[in-house]
């Protein structure tokens, strides 16, 4: 643990953590403490209600993955639920270099439900649909935002190189799957050619056929998957209609308006997704495009301080459940560190934030 907890606490690590403090501050005394504080007040026991939805959230990724799993092997959904909240819990509580421990996690946490490789492989291929909803779903909301508002300059800019990106992402996400690259086993062999234990060529091979062949042996199952995918970004919309509806009485919440905001909150959470609670970089993002919606910098501040309220919530529960069930970050990383060896963490931390 002590290699992968200075991994995680590198001094750049330290440094944007630092300046995501700094930036929340800064945001925070611009907006007023006193606004933020009505806010906040003003939503109340109406934050319940954002734990239910965001609670939702939780429910329909969980129930995605489970049919990614494969026969023989059957992933009950309580259990990956709660490695879903605790591989979460783990990626919120860590700074830097998180991610790459709080997504192979997951499966890592089901493997004494079903085998590691099994876990793994549907666990990448729930990412692959998540990736394409949000690919989806962020493309609209850019577009909608860039169409229906005059935006400054900066952030058009920033609009259009964010749509310029996803559809080169799509084309290149197309051709890997239509030819069926198989990057993992080179990369695999390659690390062989280098010195590295052969075996690992055999074992990426066949993780590479689970995930490809999945889509050839379960085409019924696209459509109920994409539904479930769908439905995590729906109720995110959900939550900050509910949100601003509390918290913003000068200019009343559309369901129009939450959804331009969540796919701008998809953004900040891919891209800042290594600084712990998105620190400093959701409040100046929320905050900018609040303004765009007509919305006071206060009420976009403090839309994403509730969200962190939400994250700090969850991860209370996923620790609670990692103690309970004994893992330990030591046990978690050890693991994590075999599939760095195999080259399948990159594929799948790739998957994710895509």
């Amino acid at each position: 643990m002590k290699e992968n907890a200075k991994r995680s606490f590198t001094p750049v690590g330290l440094l944007l953590t630092a300046a995501g403090i700094v930036l929340f501050v800064y945001f925070v005394n611009r907006a007023g403490l006193g606004e933020i504080y009505g806010g906040i007040k003003r939503l109340g026991t109406g934050f319940l209600l954002v734990i239910a939805i965001s609670g939702a959230r939780h429910i329909v990724r969980s129930a995605a993955w489970c049919l990614c799993m494969e026969p023989p092997h059957r992933l009950k959904f309580s259990d990956a639920l709660r490695a879903r909240l605790m591989g979460d819990a783990i990626g919120n509580i860590l700074p830097i270099g998180s991610f790459a421990l709080a997504e192979p996690s997951k499966p890592i946490l089901i493997r004494d439900r079903v085998p590691l490789m099994a876990g793994f492989s549907s666990f990448v291929i729930e990412n692959v649909f998540y990736a394409l909803s949000v690919v989806i779903f962020v493309f609209a909301g850019m577009m909608a935002l860039l169409l229906t508002f005059h935006l400054p300059k900066g952030l058009r800019i920033a609009t259009v190189i964010t749509i310029a990106v996803i559809a080169v992402l799509v084309v290149i996400t197309m051709v890997l799957v239509r030819r069926q690259v198989r990057f993992v086993s080179r990369a695999a062999a390659f690390g062989h050619r280098r010195g590295f234990d052969g075996k690992w060529i055999d074992k990426s091979r066949m993780f590479e056929d689970r995930v490809y062949g999945f889509y050839s042996r379960n085409a019924r199952r696209f459509l109920p998957i994409l539904l479930l995918e769908s439905s995590f970004h729906l109720a995110g919309v959900l939550e900050i209609y509910v949100t601003l509806y509390f918290i913003s009485p000068e200019q009343a919440p559309t369901l129009f308006t939450a959804f331009i905001l969540e796919s701008v909150n998809r953004i900040i959470t891919m891209a800042f997704k290594f600084i712990p609670l998105r620190m400093g970089v959701d409040e100046a993002g929320t905050a900018k495009v609040s303004k765009v919606l007509r919305f006071t910098e206060a009420s976009g501040v403090t839309l994403a301080i509730v969200r962190k309220g939400r994250d700090l919530f969850w991860a209370v529960i996923g620790i609670a459940l990692l103690v309970h069930r004994g893992f330990s970050l030591r046990a978690i990383a050890s693991e994590t560190d075999v599939l760095n060896a195999s080259s399948l963490e990159s594929h799948l931390i790739e998957s994710s934030q895509t």
